[in-house]
């Protein structure tokens, strides 16, 4: 099976809001679950709803700010490496352990790029541990656009949102322990390949993965954050997880519903079709059980969104509330471990 990156293969502080706005998102919420519900018969009831731990959205958006700040993460240029110097900064004020590990790589077009993979480590003698991890690169190219294709895109929600919630996630982890062994993984130099040339993305997660397997590294599962914070974003069971690791799928979905996010994690009776993403490699390779939590819209001819790998990708579309369900949703499964 071929697969193209991210494009469809064709085949066949838990944050207090102001009453009136909590009344509002929870009645639109409620409305959309009850829409799915009646689309979706064999979505799974949840009886009893909890309330996450704390997740701050003001500082996931933060996040995501401060990241595209420094300028598109480009492997090779100063953006790139300043970005890395402050999740670096930032994570090893959190974690117990802060690693980097440094390569370089050859890329499809034949350049030499660095990667730059970053591994923060809560309670690293804990015997169970799960993985979480990210992309923070950004794409070199706004291929997807119709003006300044050669130019690079801020990447605010293809790139900087997965690391944003993994750092607000960090955050929280060191003010209360989640009692459990959990390894974030910032994978470097995904976003610099060609659609037409097969495994010519990820390349940092498919180092990481060989390292991980000659070391012997390994979790129960692991879940991967691409894309996930753009207004009106829907995340739909994908083809790669369910063939590698559908139980994964299942409790992170139970856990979207249990923590009232059911509108934003979508039960769909079939998968949509499988993504060459990060996950795939830490499968193939590492033979780490691994989802993808990522946006896909089936009305979209591109498949996620006008903006993607465009230069509207940009903090104009970046919504807490997406950066919110997403962060509680593994707040409230890493909590029930």
């Amino acid at each position: 099976m071929f697969l193209f990156h991210k494009q469809v293969y064709q085949a066949g502080s838990l944050l207090l809001l102001a009453g009136s706005l909590v009344g509002s998102l929870s009645g639109c919420e409620n409305k959309r679950d009850k829409q799915q519900d009646q689309a979706h018969p064999e979505v799974p009831q949840v009886v009893e709803r909890v309330v996450p731990p704390p997740f701050s959205t003001d500082s996931a958006y933060a996040y995501v700010a401060k990241q595209v700040a420094f300028g598109p993460r480009v492997p090779g240029t100063a953006a790139h490496e300043a970005c890395g110097d402050w999740l670096v900064q930032a994570l090893s004020g959190w974690a117990d352990e802060v690693s980097e590990q440094k390569t370089t790589v050859k890329a499809w077009d034949g350049k030499t790029l660095p990667v730059r993979n970053i591994t923060a480590r809560f309670n690293p003698e804990h015997p169970r541990r799960v993985l979480l991890c990210a992309h923070w690169d950004t794409r070199p190219v706004a291929d997807e656009d119709s003006a300044r294709q050669s130019e690079p895109i801020a990447g605010a929600n293809d790139g900087g949102s997965g690391v944003a919630v993994l750092l607000e996630l960090a955050r929280q982890f060191h003010r209360n322990d989640p009692d459990i062994g959990i390894d974030m993984v910032l994978f470097d130099t995904e976003d610099y390949g060609n659609p037409k040339v097969e495994d010519s993305y990820c390349l940092g997660s498919q180092y990481w993965a060989t390292q991980a397997r000659k070391t012997g590294y390994s979790a129960e599962f692991g879940i991967l954050l691409d894309m996930v914070g753009a207004e009106g974003a829907v995340f739909y069971r994908e083809g790669i997880s369910m063939h590698y690791a559908p139980d994964v799928v299942e409790r992170v979905w139970r856990a979207a519903a249990t923590a009232g996010h059911r509108s934003y994690f979508v039960y769909n009776q079939e998968p949509f079709p499988p993504l060459t993403d990060d996950h795939l490699y830490v499968n193939q390779i590492a033979g780490i059980p691994t989802i993808d939590i990522i946006q896909y819209d089936r009305e979209s001819p591109k498949g996620f969104g006008d903006f993607w790998h465009t230069h509207r990708d940009d903090m104009p579309i970046i919504s807490r509330q997406t950066l919110r369900a997403v962060g509680e949703t593994l707040a409230v499964l890493l909590a029930g471990m």
